[in-house]
């Protein structure tokens, strides 16, 4: 695999995503087992980030600490990428969010661009995408070709997804060679559908509670 694309191999990311699999997770669980893994793709994908120092004082003296230099900007997809936008937020506080509106055609499933909420320029360094699913890789390319078009290089993005497919995420990697991807798991099959298999099913409906029997 690409030095560009990175699992997640760990205890607490495996266990996490095992309970989110499953069909009797309640919404809430959904939602907070969503946030864990986020927080976790969120820290492994800021540790190279630029720091910058300052002196600062204790109750006993003075010391040099870091801050992080690059401003940062968070677009998650709508609707599902509002489930890590919280996590990545509590990493970076001070980040500006970015809505982008795209979802899937089920006939041709080819991504529909429907919204977008882009300044006119760009106010940011790094921009984490957040997409908890990758399944034919569409939607994640459509949003990445929104934010290059947008004049974010792509070397300043980072994809965080909690769930892709081996075919997906081969089609990003190959449309965005040198883009930086941080996903917890990977699965082998995707249906005909264009359904992740064993997959998480839809993540926004799980999110959400939207479910239809």
């Amino acid at each position: 695999m690409s030095d560009k694309i990175h699992v997640l191999h760990h205890p607490l990311v495996n266990a996490r995503m095992s309970h989110l699999r499953q069909t009797s997770t309640s919404a809430k669980e959904f939602r907070e087992g969503i946030h864990d893994i986020s927080m976790m793709l969120g820290i492994e994908a800021s540790r190279d980030l630029e720091e910058e120092q300052f002196t600062g004082q204790t109750p006993i003296g003075t010391f040099t600490g870091t801050t992080i230099k690059p401003r940062i900007g968070l677009t998650p997809i709508l609707r599902a990428g509002l489930g890590m936008t919280d996590a990545l937020l509590n990493l970076f506080p001070a980040a500006q969010v970015y809505h982008l509106g795209i979802f899937r055609e089920k006939v041709t499933l080819q991504p529909v661009e429907y919204y977008s909420k882009l300044p006119s320029i760009v106010p940011v360094d790094t921009v984490f995408l957040l997409d908890p699913l990758i399944a034919t890789g569409g939607t994640a390319c459509a949003a990445l070709q929104m934010l290059l078009d947008w004049g974010m290089p792509v070397h300043k993005i980072k994809l965080l997804c909690v769930l892709a497919s081996k075919t997906g995420l081969d089609r990003v990697h190959a449309e965005f060679p040198n883009l930086e991807i941080w996903v917890s798991a990977v699965d082998a099959e995707l249906t005909s559908k264009g359904i992740i298999s064993p997959g998480l099913g839809d993540t926004g409906d799980r999110l959400y509670n939207t479910l239809r029997e």
